[in-house]
């Protein structure tokens, strides 16, 4: 982008929030690459939506940067029954943004909405079907009546889909207006919202957990990593939570700037179409798999700031086995595989992809690379971001290969491997496979932790066999910050809540 322009956009954007041209003391601006579009709990699973979510929206439980569970909108919590039967003790004096009251009424509602008619338009349902119901006992207590265990459960109760809404105002609004209006309890209120161009929050002061220690969050949609890192460097943001790789270490150089890279929950594989030529055969996928020299990306493209991944899940991920080899980078045999197979020299695949993630573009490019050296040439698709997922990905109708990126924001292999391989499933619109359902089932429902683990190592050994995938790497979680903004608390998961974050 010229600078012309650049300076042209950044005016337009702090001139629809009604914010000064220069920064204001007690202002925290961000940049995010996508926008959600519906800021409803039940109505996203982006990590977009958890980095403005989370600072809103409030769960009975929270889940801290360091992976703690602590009291949220439950002051405490405990299972009866012999596990079907999970009490919540409610924090007292608290109200939603509009002055409604937070009451156990609130909670039911929020989770007859999750689990009703208005929760199966969204992709969250899925998560929390082990509960069977909500039972208001008095206003300051529910009990969660659960239909099957649920081992995940009380981590998923910090995050999402079950972030809890006020009953009288989605009554009177409806579920639209809300979307695009959203009201919590959270440490931040709706202020102003321009659709995929900038969103400005404003401090509550009557947080229960203490109010913010800046005035206004100013978020912006830019979707160009490099972008982002030109507006970090022009002091119009304080916050990136995309930048080229490439322009990390020039980053590090600038003395009003830094970098920080850490261990997060996001995986990249390209996933294999196996419904569609070439891809049928299992022999093949795993040919192509071989053909690829992940260790390479990482170091050339990714400049270290990722890990080789041999199912799709980082180091962090509950279930990760770290015996569990990749397949070696081996192009010889990876011809000869392609050879036996059948497949000619010469033969067409595409590979779909997320257009605006210029990182990902670099790496899209060597794959290609890559495979045209044993025979197969690829044809690139990029998309805009909320298409490829919102359309071509669940519909099928996909080419051979897409980019498969999964957040993973629980840190648990379940919440990725039953959203990606359970039949029917949002991310699964090729395979239907009864014995991997099965296992999938399996260690869904026990509290067994140990028991569990075992059977999800088995289920990433049974997709890495079947090669449904072509595991690439678990990235780091990167963020470029101007040094100005303190106390950001930065988590792994993207998922931000600036309630300590000061701005010099």
């Amino acid at each position: 982008m010229k600078l012309k322009a650049l300076f042209a956009t950044s005016s337009l954007v702090l001139a629809c929030l009604g914010a000064p041209a220069a920064h204001a003391a007690g202002t925290l601006n961000v940049a995010l690459h996508q926008d959600p579009g519906n800021w409803d709990p039940i109505a996203t699973f982006l990590v977009s939506w958890g980095a403005v979510g989370s600072q809103v929206f409030d769960g009975l439980i929270i889940r801290t940067p360091d992976m703690k569970l602590v009291p949220g909108l439950a002051t405490k919590w405990e299972f009866t029954d012999k596990n079907t039967k999970l009490r919540f003790t409610l924090r007292p004096n608290v109200k939603f943004h509009d002055g409604e009251p937070f009451d156990a009424e609130a909670v039911k509602f929020t989770f007859d909405r999750l689990l009703g008619e208005e929760g199966k338009k969204g992709p969250q349902q899925s998560n929390y079907t082990s509960i069977d119901k909500v039972v208001v006992v008095n206003p300051m207590t529910v009990d969660f009546i659960l239909k099957s265990p649920d081992p995940v459960l009380l981590t998923k109760l910090a995050g999402y889909g079950a972030m809890i809404v006020p009953p009288k105002y989605i009554k009177e609004k409806g579920s639209q207006f809300f979307g695009m209006n959203p009201v919590g309890t959270g440490p931040f209120k709706f202020s102003e919202y321009k659709p995929k161009i900038a969103l400005a929050l404003e401090r509550n002061p009557n947080y229960w957990g203490g109010a913010p220690k800046v005035d206004n969050l100013n978020y912006r949609f830019i979707a160009e990593p490099a972008t982002q890192a030109a507006e970090l460097q022009a002091g119009r943001i304080d916050v990136a939570n995309q930048i080229p790789l490439s322009m990390v270490e020039t980053l590090k150089k600038d003395s009003k700037l830094a970098v920080l890279s850490m261990d997060g929950p996001v995986a990249l594989a390209l996933r294999y179409n196996t419904q569609r030529g070439i891809m049928k055969d299992k022999e093949v996928r795993k040919a192509l798999t071989m053909a690829v020299d992940r260790d390479a990306i990482i170091k050339t493209i990714l400049l270290g700031n990722a890990k080789p991944i041999a199912s799709f899940q980082g180091v962090l991920s509950f279930g990760n086995d770290p015996s569990m080899k990749p397949l070696p980078f081996n192009p010889a045999q990876a011809q000869a595989m392609l050879k036996k197979a059948g497949v000619k020299p010469g033969t067409s695949i595409q590979l779909d992809f997320r257009g605006p993630d210029s990182n990902f573009r670099e790496v899209a490019q060597a794959v290609a690379g890559y495979l045209q050296a044993v025979g197969i040439t690829v044809s690139l698709k990029p998309y805009e971001t909320n298409v490829l997922l919102n359309d071509i990905i669940p519909n099928g109708k996909t080419g051979e290969m897409w980019q498969n990126q999964w957040g993973g924001w629980t840190f648990d292999y379940d919440n990725t491997a039953y959203a990606m391989y359970y039949t029917k499933q949002r991310w699964n619109p090729f395979d239907d496979d009864a014995k991997l359902n099965a296992l999938l089932h399996t260690q869904r429902n026990t509290w067994d932790q140990a028991a569990r683990k075992q059977t999800l190592h088995e289920i990433a050994r049974y997709v890495a066999d079947q090669a449904l995938e072509m595991p690439l790497y678990s990235l780091n979680t990167v963020y470029g910050l101007n040094k100005r903004a303190k106390n950001l608390d930065l988590p792994a998961d993207g998922r931000f809540r600036f309630v300590n974050a000061t701005v010099e």
